[in-house]
């Protein structure tokens, strides 16, 4: 099969119909890449777990286009809830609620729960109407290397394995949206993005954090979200995740002689190749540049040491990609 990439801007029917029939679609968020299929169709759904040499158990994240469409796939959709849910969708928010019969248990990894979300891209939004499908999509990546965020990244990784990408140009948020449970007593957190433990906590109150946020599963634990239980976001190279200030960050890497991905403030004290992915403050680039960065690094570097972010705000979800790359070694 040969991988077609469409352009966003003409292209949307085309996709749509390729999701119609069956085929998988690589398409622009405003988060990553998603591997779309039609999410009713489990043979559709199939492929993006064969396409991604990506585990059964690992349950997937169903788009739509409207909030008014969560009802239809989800039980215990609320008036109340979906004023809530208002003020974040479209967005970098998807929400966990029990599933209705219509979401193959393929999509759900066998759980009786389904995970949603609305993503604020308009092509993304246009593929959506014109597919008139819910559509399955994990990030468009081999499993557990990084999120792709342009057409080139869904290519290196998945070319002749899928019918088509449309290219959206680079993505704007650059990691994975919030998951958040809404199926207990209170409403938890289980993968950080871009939509804050704050930011939900001024509307729904309380707010637990998942412990899989900073330490991996134990050996047989149910993954109730993607990213939370296998190795990911990881480039090839082995990945050390760095604590401290710059003079001890590059003392480090200088030492080792291993590749940097930093912040602007480390780059005139390293004296190895280096990737700066933002400010130290500036927790939106990093997210930006995250994964690209991961991705140049590993084509030049046989090991690389990542400056940790501060684990607040958006800063949260870039550090719980790298903790979960570095497969939690910390120094």
């Amino acid at each position: 099969m040969q991988t077609k990439v469409l352009n966003a801007n003409k292209n949307a029917a085309k996709a749509a119909a390729l999701l119609r029939e069956g085929e998988l679609v690589a398409i622009p968020t405003e988060t990553v890449y998603g591997l779309a299929a039609n999410a009713l169709d489990s043979e559709a759904v199939a492929k993006i777990f064969r396409a991604k040499n990506r585990p059964a158990d690992n349950p997937l994240i169903v788009h739509v286009q409207a909030l008014d469409a969560l009802g239809k796939y989800a039980r215990n959709v609320t008036d109340e809830l979906l004023s809530k849910l208002d003020g974040f969708m479209p967005g970098a928010l998807t929400v966990i609620l029990p599933k209705r019969d219509n979401i193959p248990n393929i999509v759900s990894g066998g759980l009786d729960t389904v995970a949603l979300r609305i993503p604020a891209h308009p092509v993304a939004l246009e593929i959506l109407r014109e597919s008139a499908l819910p559509l399955a999509a994990p990030s468009a990546n081999r499993s557990g290397s990084p999120s792709p965020t342009t057409a080139a990244h869904v290519l290196q990784d998945l070319n002749g394995k899928i019918a088509a990408i449309v290219d959206g140009g680079e993505c704007t948020v650059g990691v994975e949206s919030t998951v958040l449970s809404l199926c207990g007593a209170v409403p938890e957190i289980l993968r950080p993005g871009a939509v804050t433990a704050e930011e939900l906590e001024a509307v729904f109150g309380e707010i637990a954090m998942s412990k899989a946020v900073f330490s991996a599963l134990k050996e047989g634990a149910i993954a109730a979200s993607p990213g939370t239980k296998y190795r990911h976001y990881a480039p090839k190279s082995p990945l050390v995740l760095v604590t401290g200030n710059s003079e001890r960050f590059a003392q480090y890497c200088n030492a080792r002689r291993c590749a940097a991905l930093c912040f602007d403030e480390d780059v005139a004290l390293l004296d190895v190749p280096y990737f700066s992915y933002g400010g130290a403050e500036d927790f939106a680039a990093q997210a930006r540049l995250l994964f690209a960065a991961l991705r140049r690094l590993d084509a030049i570097a046989p090991e690389i040491a990542a400056h940790a972010p501060k684990a607040q705000g958006l800063g949260l979800a870039v550090y719980n990609r790298l903790l979960r790359a570095a497969e939690f070694r910390v120094v």
